[in-house]
């Protein structure tokens, strides 16, 4: 940390840290001419002419939730859950197939696709946080400006959270590349070329866009959940302050505290969560109590990602004539089995006549079911999820308070009318991270955590190349996971677009 400034990126992103954090300086203007549009009256260029400019940039942020599904949601599926033992690919294709081996490669469609488009949003982001201060619009007031910059800081913070999770070590840009001139070549040139930045340096970053934006952004709305609110700062506070760049369990407890008071909770019955209505023409319930962050699907809008993973139940033949991913595994049917957890397993995971065999024979054949209509919600963040991981802070923290994750623990299971956990289980560590470990993984299956717990908690190696074992079911595995397998390679496409970059070791 201390020869930052050796990186030029590291330097331009200091440069737009203390630009984005100084103190408002508007230039705004009264009007238009022919000399004057588009610039300020020292010359710059206005980026938002008007407030309307603004919030039409603005939605589109929010519509990238909805409408650039692959990495938002359905490549995470497919790495939180094939790449885990909750799934097998689903299907043979060359592009999904490594997930559930282990051979991924650099060349893989998948991560090239995923690594392109985070980058997009964070440059999406960038051009609003950069440029809001500058608004030519006077209508528009500083309150105003704050807030649009906190909802892009939070949109900018989620996107890198994800990209930093999966490939470790990641170009951190804050600032916008201008056009390249004969007088700027030397400064502007080496922007469209950026070096990696460390893993801490990124959740670093993260941290100071979520801290920031906790200030400025909207407070958390009940009937309203798809907003960048302050609550949303809060979960992904509580979030990046479990990773081990930045590890700190006192703080996941207190954001996750602050949701609580925020008003957030577990709904009563697990099932309203994904339930649709008697007649499968809508959703029984959205912006539930425990939904923290969610891009919303209205009748007629259409979440195609349905057609990816099962079927549409609001349109039952459509697209049901391929192999779908993410196909649940043997072993997770078998431990919601032994646990007796009817409950989620029932609304995890159904039966259809498939035209395929991949896995299973045709007749009665599994997939998720968490995603079940075309107005089915993509839930980012749940608060089922942030409330176990601070059992997950209790139980790791330097003095471990045990009795009160198991509390946390036996109160999701609960809800599910599972027994509370034993007393040999209450009165170990080990034991209690186990529990832990696989109450998230029937709470949470096809919601894009597991392989992600796994990482967290140092367990890839133990879990994964023991599964491959029990379960007769997968791909025969390629090859074992090592210390390496704990990130994904950086797509050999950008590498060879940018030489800066550098693969990451193992691959």
């Amino acid at each position: 940390m201390n020869n930052i400034y050796r990186n030029p990126l590291i330097f331009l992103l200091s440069i737009g840290i203390l630009v984005s954090s100084c103190s408002l300086n508007r230039d705004p203007l009264d009007g238009y001419s022919d000399e004057s549009q588009g610039k300020t009256e020292t010359g710059s260029q206005i980026v938002f002419k008007n407030k309307s400019e603004v919030d039409n940039f603005l939605t589109g942020i929010y519509q990238q939730m909805r409408d650039r599904q692959e990495h938002w949601y359905m490549d995470l599926l497919l790495i939180s859950e094939s790449h885990a033992d909750n799934a097998y690919a689903g299907t043979t294709g060359a592009e999904v197939l490594p997930f559930e081996n282990n051979s991924i490669e650099g060349s893989n469609s998948v991560i090239d696709r995923d690594w392109a488009r985070y980058l997009e949003d964070i440059a999406r982001a960038n051009r609003l946080i950069i440029n809001i201060d500058s608004v030519a619009d006077k209508s528009v007031s500083d309150s105003q400006i704050k807030s649009y910059k906190a909802q892009a800081k939070i949109f900018r913070a989620l996107a890198m959270f994800d990209m930093v999770r999966l490939f470790g070590s990641i170009p951190v840009i804050t600032t916008q590349a201008g056009d390249i001139t004969s007088e700027n070549i030397e400064e502007v040139y080496p922007q469209y070329f950026p070096f990696q930045n460390t893993e801490e340096e990124a959740y670093l970053q993260i941290e100071k866009d979520l801290l920031e934006a906790l200030v400025d952004a909207p407070s958390n709305s009940v009937s309203d959940k798809t907003r960048f609110t302050k609550s949303v700062a809060k979960a992904m506070l509580a979030k990046i302050y479990a990773e081990k760049p930045i590890r700190d369990y006192a703080k996941v407890i207190q954001y996750v505290d602050a949701l609580a008071a925020d008003g957030f909770d577990l709904n009563t019955n697990y099932s309203d969560l994904y339930a649709l209505n008697a007649a499968n023409s809508d959703l029984e319930q959205r912006n539930t109590k425990e939904s923290i962050l969610e891009a919303q699907f209205m009748p007629g809008s259409g979440n195609w990602a349905t057609w990816m993973f099962g079927r549409d139940l609001s349109n039952y033949d459509n697209s049901f004539t391929w192999a779908k991913w993410v196909t649940p595994s043997r072993d997770l049917i078998q431990t919601y089995q032994n646990e007796g957890d009817q409950i989620r397993m029932d609304q995890s995971i159904v039966y259809y006549v498939a035209t395929w065999s991949n896995y299973y024979p045709a007749s009665h054949y599994p997939f998720m079911f968490k995603l079940r209509s075309g107005m089915s919600s993509i839930v980012k963040l749940r608060y089922a999820d942030l409330l176990l991981l601070k059992a997950e802070a209790l139980i790791m923290q330097a003095s471990p308070n045990l009795m009160e994750a198991a509390s946390i623990i036996d109160r999701v299971r609960n809800r599910v009318k599972l027994p509370a956990l034993d007393n040999a289980t209450r009165a170990s560590k080990e034991r209690m991270l186990d529990a832990l470990l696989k109450e998230r993984r029937l709470e949470l299956a096809f919601e894009g955590q597991r392989w992600f717990d796994l990482v967290r908690l140092d367990k890839v190696e133990s879990v994964m190349n023991a599964v491959f074992a029990k379960d007769k079911g997968r791909k025969a595995q390629v090859y074992p996971f090592n210390q390496y397998s704990y990130r994904l390679p950086v797509p050999q496409a950008k590498i060879d677009e940018n030489p800066n970059l550098v693969q990451n070791l193992g691959y």
